[in-house]
């Protein structure tokens, strides 16, 4: 074991830390963390409508989830070609770039004009179920920028700068839009449907058990390394994004929802990530009976953090990350909470969530019945805090005695 986590922190870690830092990788998660207020604004409409359907004097407010929520996919398209460009130190480019992004998608969108000029588009195409055409239009576009800004086109002429800024953002729009629109209206190609196939075995996979497994798994055990969860949010926002759209939709034709690997399972119910990912609001708890005069301090400064699903002060502090006896019970909880919770679903013993609610600071079980709008999961919250105490009781006890035996020692 010793040996394995030498590797990892020694070898492993660091690479890994310099991957997810790469431009390209990290302006993609910087895009889908600038997007959570987005997504924020919008569960809290969701939240509102379960009020709202008992109390029917209250307005309709669903516009406001259309256009924030709605619009993740258009939203994304912008941020991600900007963040590229911010990485990558071309600050000119910045804002042009992710207007061109948006404009690139829109014809991307497959439009329809008609006769009097109106334009119609699928409205859903602006939203979630657009991630990953978003992303990948957003790199698109970053791309011909990007290689653009290798030209220096009139650089080091005496025209104007103002003049030499315009030709040089003009030929970099120019050619992104041409393309777009060669392959959506000449080559009659429907670029979201095209990108949608692609990727969608990654989103069948999502939302299978093992697929379900290795989106709780991967993040947890890089985290333990020390490599934010955020750094894998290219690859898991919009798979749960999808599958929340998809339960919503469902649900609205009179069908059941049955995508699992949602955002809301995942996180907001509080059910998998108890105290945050990898469960350690147990572990915190059991900080209360340690011996060691360290944990028991940490463990009153961290436990207020730990109730509303925040993890962080305790990860570093105790320490978690890096540390080889509370690591591995953090992977082995990234295991058994999505199979617990998947077959508790999949058998009908708790409710597949429907609505929108990605407000994951909500201490469970409040959370955990607010989003599934089922008073079993209170039942699976007990179930499931009992079953990562138990995970976390040895390895814990066996780091407690380490430190009292350190402090001896000294």
């Amino acid at each position: 074991m010793n040996k394995l986590i030498n590797w990892l922190s020694i070898s492993f870690a660091p690479k890994a830390k310099k991957l997810f830092s790469h431009p390209w990788i990290a302006a993609v998660a910087d895009s889908m963390q600038k997007m959570v207020p987005f997504i924020l604004a919008g569960s809290l409409i969701f939240i509102y409508n379960v009020i709202k359907s008992y109390v029917s004097a209250l307005p309709d407010l669903s516009n406001i989830s259309n256009f924030t929520f709605g619009m993740l996919g258009l939203i994304v398209a912008f941020l991600v070609a900007s963040s590229v460009m911010e990485n990558l130190h071309h600050q000119a480019y910045i804002q042009v770039a992710g207007l061109t992004s948006i404009a690139v998608y829109l014809v991307n969108m497959t439009p329809k004009i008609n006769e009097k000029n109106i334009m119609q588009i699928d409205f859903s195409r602006f939203g979630a179920s657009g991630l990953f055409v978003a992303i990948v239009n957003g790199l698109f576009v970053a791309i011909i920028f990007h290689l653009w800004s290798k030209i220096h086109l009139l650089e080091d002429s005496s025209i104007p700068d103002f003049f030499v800024n315009w030709i040089n953002d003009i030929f970099p729009i120019l050619i992104s839009v041409a393309i777009a629109t060669v392959f959506v209206f000449s080559l009659k190609l429907d670029i979201f449907k095209i990108i949608q196939w692609l990727f969608s075995p990654l989103q069948g996979f999502g939302q299978t058990l093992p697929g379900f497994i290795l989106l709780s798994l991967i993040p947890a055990f890089f985290y333990t390394l020390g490599i934010s969860s955020w750094s894998f949010n290219a690859i898991t926002m919009p798979i749960f994004m999808a599958g929340i759209t998809a339960n919503i939709a469902a649900v609205k034709t009179g069908h059941a929802p049955m995508n699992i690997d949602t955002y809301e399972v995942m996180f907001t119910s509080a059910l998998i990530t108890l105290g945050g990912m990898g469960a350690t609001l147990p572990l915190n708890i059991l900080m209360f009976t340690a011996k060691a005069k360290k944990l028991k301090i940490l463990s009153k400064v961290c436990i207020f953090p730990s109730l509303f699903n925040i993890n962080e002060p305790l990860m570093y502090s105790t320490p978690v990350v890096m540390n080889p006896l509370l690591m591995i019970p953090i992977w082995i909880n990234a295991i058994i909470g999505p199979i617990v919770i998947w077959i508790v679903m999949r058998i009908g013993l708790l409710n597949i969530p429907s609505k929108m609610i990605q407000v994951g600071q909500v201490p469970a079980p409040i959370s955990s019945v607010m989003v599934t709008q089922d008073w079993r999961a209170i039942i699976c919250y007990i179930v499931l805090f009992t079953i990562y105490l138990l995970v976390w009781y040895p390895f814990f006890k066996v780091y407690d005695n380490s430190l009292v035996k350190e402090s001896t020692e000294k």
